[in-house]
C-alpha cells in the first residue's frame, strides 16, 4: 500500500466512528493548548524580565537606610531613620574604584502646577550621576549644570507625562511651574520610558537638584544635614558587582561606627540577585506548569492507545482479510500508525487553534505577559506528532503480530 491509500484508509477507518476519535482526540487537545499557553505566558515573561534588567541594570547596587531603634528596642526620632548622607556618596566615589557612577537621591510627591493646569506627580533630589544610572536622556532644553546643583537653582526637568499635560504638545522649556507654593523654572524634558516593570508610569516624575529638593521641597521635615534617602550606584563590570557589595558594606559600617555583631542601619540591594531570583521564579512555575501540559499529553496518549488497542479487537477479522489477499505485517502496521498519527494530528491542529486564542485571552483579560511565535506553534505540532507515532506504535505492531488464520476465524 502506498501512502495515499493508507491515508485514505484510516480517515475512512476513522469516520466510521468519528464520535470516538473525537473524544479520544480531546486529551491531545488540552494537552497542546496547555503547551501554547504556558510556552507563551514563559516567554512573556522571561522577556519581561530582561526588559527589567534593561531598566534596571543588572549592574546596580542600591542602599537604602534601614529602621534604627535604641538598644531598648524602643523606635528613635524621625530623623535617625536618615542614616546615609552625602558624605557616603562621596566616599564610595572616591575609596572604591570599581564604582562608576554614584548619586545619592530624595524623593516625594507634590502637585505640579500651570496655569488651569495641574497634575499629582513625584519628585526625585538627584544628583549628576543619576540620569546616566537610570538611563534618563534629555528629549529637549538641557540638563542640569554644576550651579544648579550647588546652588539649590529653582529648575526642573519634566518627565513625559507631566510635560503633556502641562504642556500638551509644547515642551514647557523656559517656562516657570509650581511644585507645591515653589515656583521652579523647566529647563528640560525627558525622553518617554513608558510603562516600568511593576505597571507604573515611569515618566510621571520631575527631577530637580538634591540640593533643590532638600532646601525647596523637604524643609519643614527637619532633616539631618546632607541626609538622602537612597544611594544608587553602578560599577562598569557586572563580575565586580560582588565584591563592590562587600566594600560599601564595608565602608559604611566603619563611617557609621558599627560594631561587630551590632545591626547595620542601611540595607543593600542587588539588583542582579533580585532578577536572578525572579528569573528562577519564573523558570521554575514554567516547568511546573509544562509538567502540567505533558501530562495532559501523556493522558492523550495514552487515551489514543486504549481506543487503538480496542480498535485492534473490533478488527481482527478485517485484519485476518487483509492479509489473506496480500497484506504484509508492515502494511497492517502502517495502517494502525497511521490512524494513532491522524488522531493526534487532527487533535494537535484544533488545540494550537485553541491554544493560540487561549494565549491571546490570557494576555488581553489576565494582563500577562504573552510571547507567541512559530517556534511555539511549530513545538506543538511536533508534540502532536510524537504522541501519535509514540502511544500508536504498541497498537500498530499487536495487530501486525496477529496470525491472519486465528484472525479470520473470529466472528
Amino acid at each position: 500500500m502506498n501512502f495515499s491509500d493508507i491515508l485514505r484508509t484510516a480517515v475512512f477507518a476513522l469516520r466510521g466512528n468519528w464520535l470516538r476519535s473525537a473524544l479520544t482526540s480531546l486529551g491531545v487537545i488540552i494537552g497542546i493548548a496547555a503547551v501554547i499557553v504556558m510556552v507563551s505566558v514563559g516567554q512573556g515573561t522571561q522577556a519581561e524580565i530582561d526588559k527589567m534588567v534593561a531598566g534596571l541594570g543588572s549592574q546596580r547596587l542600591d542602599i537604602t537606610p534601614g529602621a534604627s531603634r535604641s538598644p531598648g528596642g524602643v523606635r528613635m526620632s524621625a530623623s535617625s531613620f536618615f542614616t546615609l548622607d552625602e558624605g557616603d556618596v562621596e566616599a564610595i566615589r572616591s575609596e572604591i574604584p570599581e564604582v562608576q557612577y554614584v548619586t545619592g537621591v530624595l524623593r516625594g510627591s507634590t502637585q505640579a502646577v500651570y496655569a488651569e493646569n495641574n497634575t499629582p506627580t513625584s519628585w526625585q533630589g538627584v544628583q549628576p550621576d543619576y540620569f546616566e544610572i537610570n538611563g534618563w536622556s534629555i528629549a529637549e532644553g538641557a540638563g542640569f549644570d554644576s550651579q544648579d546643583y550647588t546652588g539649590a537653582a529653582k529648575v526642573v526637568i519634566l518627565g513625559d507625562t507631566v510635560r503633556r499635560t502641562l504642556f500638551g504638545d509644547d515642551s514647557g522649556v523656559g517656562q516657570t511651574i509650581r511644585l507645591g507654593r515653589v515656583p521652579f523654572t523647566v529647563v528640560g524634558t525627558l525622553k518617554p520610558k513608558g510603562q516600568g516593570s511593576f505597571g507604573q508610569d515611569q515618566d510621571d516624575v520631575v527631577m530637580v537638584p538634591l540640593e533643590t529638593a532638600r532646601r525647596r521641597l523637604m524643609g519643614s521635615m527637619g532633616l539631618p544635614a546632607g541626609a538622602v534617602m537612597q544611594i544608587a550606584l553602578t560599577v562598569a563590570d557586572a563580575k565586580d558587582l560582588d565584591y563592590v557589595q562587600g566594600e560599601v558594606e564595608a565602608l559604611l559600617r566603619q563611617r557609621h561606627r558599627i560594631q561587630p555583631g551590632e545591626e547595620d542601619d542601611f540595607n543593600v540591594r542587588n539588583i542582579a540577585e533580585i532578577v536572578a531570583t525572579r528569573t528562577a521564579t519564573t523558570n521554575l512555575m514554567s516547568k511546573m506548569l509544562g509538567a502540567v501540559a505533558t501530562i495532559c499529553l501523556v493522558i492523550g496518549g495514552i487515551g489514543i492507545m486504549n481506543i487503538m488497542l480496542v480498535s485492534v479487537t473490533e478488527r481482527i477479522r478485517e485484519i485476518g482479510l487483509r492479509m489473506a489477499v496480500g497484506a504484509g505485517p508492515g502494511d497492517i502496521r502502517r495502517q494502525f500508525l497511521a490512524e494513532a498519527m491522524l488522531i493526534a494530528l487532527i487533535g494537535g491542529v484544533i488545540g494550537i487553534v485553541i491554544g493560540v486564542a487561549g494565549a491571546l485571552l490570557v494576555g488581553r483579560i489576565g494582563s500577562l505577559p504573552v510571547a507567541l511565535n512559530g517556534h511555539v506553534v511549530a513545538l506543538a505540532a511536533s508534540f502532536s506528532i510524537m504522541t501519535g507515532l509514540f502511544f500508536g506504535y504498541y497498537p500498530a505492531r499487536k495487530a501486525s503480530q496477529l496470525d491472519p488464520i486465528e484472525a479470520l476465524r473470529q466472528q
